[in-house]
Parts: C-alpha cells; structure tokens; sequence
C-alpha cells in the first residue's frame, strides 16, 4: 500500500474500502451456476444490498497500522462482513426481532420467505469460513479460530439469546454491557484482531492494545445504535426507529437517559483513544474511525 493511500481522508479512505470488499463480495457470487438459485439470489440480496461495511473497513485500517498488505486484507474483510450480514439476516427473523426493514428494504424473509431467510443467513455464515480460506496465510487457524468465536456461543449467538431473554425485563448496567459485548462487541473485536494478525504473531503485545480499542469502540458503538434508535429518523437509518422502545428491549437511552447515554459513549471513546496511545502516530487512522463510529446518524 502506498503513502498516498495510507494519508487518505477519512469519508475517502471509507469509500475505497467499502468499494473493495464490495468487489470482493461481489466476486464470491460471479462465475457460479448454483444448485439452488433462490438461496442465491436470497444470499446476494443479504450482503450486497448496501451496508456501511464498518467491520471490513476496520480490518483494513487495523491491518495497515502494523504494516499489512492490502491483497491480503480482503478475505478477513470479506469474512466479517458475511458473518455480520447472516447475523442480520437471522435477527430480522420473526422468531427472533421480527422485523420488515433493513438498509431502507424489505428483509430477506420479507423480500423472500421465511424459510429462505434462515438458509440464506445459514449459507452466508459457512461461505465467510469458505472466504477466509482462501487466505494462505500462517496465522490462518488463529484467524478461523477467532472468527468462529466471535460468531458462535462465546460471541454474537450468545448475545443474541441474551438479547431475546432480557426483552421486557430491567437490566443493570454490567448486564446491559455484557449482553452487548457479545451481541455486537465480539464481531468488532474480531474484525480488528484479524486485520493485526494479518501482519504480526499472536504473541505481538500490541494486539493487547488493539483488543482494548476495539473493546471500548465496539459498546461505543451500540450505545450509538441505542441512541439513534430515539433520535433518529427511520428513511436515514434505514431502518424503523423506535423498534427498540415498541420492544420493551433494555438500552442505554432507557437505563440512563439520553444525556448520560451520550456521556457513557464518550467516555468509551477517550478510553478506545487511550488504549492506542502505544501505538503512536501510526494509529490515527483508528483514532478517525472511533470517532466516526460514535458521530454517524445511521
């Protein structure tokens, strides 16, 4: 990757990343003559129709701060992303939110069918492990290892069943946190630990920082999501506003109130900026993303 590239604005540097997995995605469903069309064309529509792709973009921006290549950045990219898009395509779900709106569209199940939605989520998540294969890289099992974490009983599956059982009942501060450590934290943390293991050993002690980072940034940014689902309007989001709250689910804005909401998200901030101080001037690319993340209004 060239000087010229790692000085990109930010809004700039966004674009191009979110245009490469985009190509990346795109290529994993060229060339094929599938053996079920509708599950297909269901996946297609679950990950290509839109997204902020903030999860690959941090693969990218974490993997470039210790020196990666971009060519062997995309697979982890294109992994993350399809785990998050089969995670959204299964939330939606009317057994699980229920519900008709995803990036301004009807939902796979609503778009497709019930049962094509649970497929195409099914076959989205085992095609990010089929991606990130491709991948002939040393630290590939320690990649596989923390990708399934992330995704599985210690990670997004289990913040997700926590999600489910708290609905309708009042949650601490601890719980709501660790609830969405998993739901939405864990994919963040591993989104930035397989950019790093891109280019450094597991035993790197910077990973440690960078685990802080994503850590802070990852509840940051729910509490975001929290937030903006008070505030924020639904042809902006992309999705319904209020859901939450017409839900009974537990969130920040609920627990805290709106101001002390914010409050708690910039204190998460200043600690995800801490925890790169060790890494110098070389980490300001994801001192710009944390910021980023906690500003949006979608």
């Amino acid at each position: 990757m060239s000087v010229e590239t790692r000085a990109l604005p930010l809004i700039e540097q966004l674009e191009r990343d979110r245009q490469r997995v985009n190509r990346w995605l795109e290529a994993l469903f060229t060339h094929r003559r599938p053996p079920a069309p509708r599950l297909e064309q269901a996946m297609q529509y679950g990950v290509l129709g839109g997204g902020k792709r903030l999860r690959p973009v941090l693969v990218y921006a974490a993997g470039r701060v210790l020196g990666a290549n971009d060519d062997e950045l995309d697979a982890p990219a294109a992994a993350v992303e399809l785990i998050h898009a089969y995670s959204l395509v299964h939330d939606d779900l009317p057994a699980m939110d229920d519900d008709d709106l995803r990036r301004g569209l009807p939902t796979v199940h609503k778009a497709f069918d019930e049962a094509s939605g649970i497929l195409a989520g099914d076959a989205l998540q085992t095609l990010a492990f089929e991606a990130l294969a491709r991948l002939k890289h040393p630290r590939l099992a320690a990649m596989m290892t923390t990708l399934a974490s992330a995704a599985g009983r210690d990670g997004m599956a289990a913040g997700q069943a926590l999600d489910l059982e708290a609905v309708g009942r009042s949650l601490d501060a601890d719980a709501l946190a660790a609830m969405h450590r998993y739901k939405t934290g864990a994919l963040i943390r591993a989104a930035v630990r397989l950019g790093a293991l891109v280019a450094v050993e597991v035993q790197d002690p910077r990973l440690a920082a960078l685990d802080d980072y994503a850590a802070a940034i990852g509840l940051a940014f729910q509490i975001q999501d929290d937030i903006l689902d008070v505030i924020g309007d639904t042809q902006v989001l992309g999705k319904i506003s209020g859901a939450d709250a017409a839900r009974d689910k537990p969130t920040y804005p609920a627990l805290l109130g709106l101001e002390a909401a914010r409050t708690k998200a910039d204190g998460l901030l200043q600690d995800a900026l801490a925890a790169l101080v060790p890494l110098g001037e070389s980490a300001a690319p994801l001192t710009n993303l944390a910021r980023y993340m906690i500003e949006r209004d979608h």
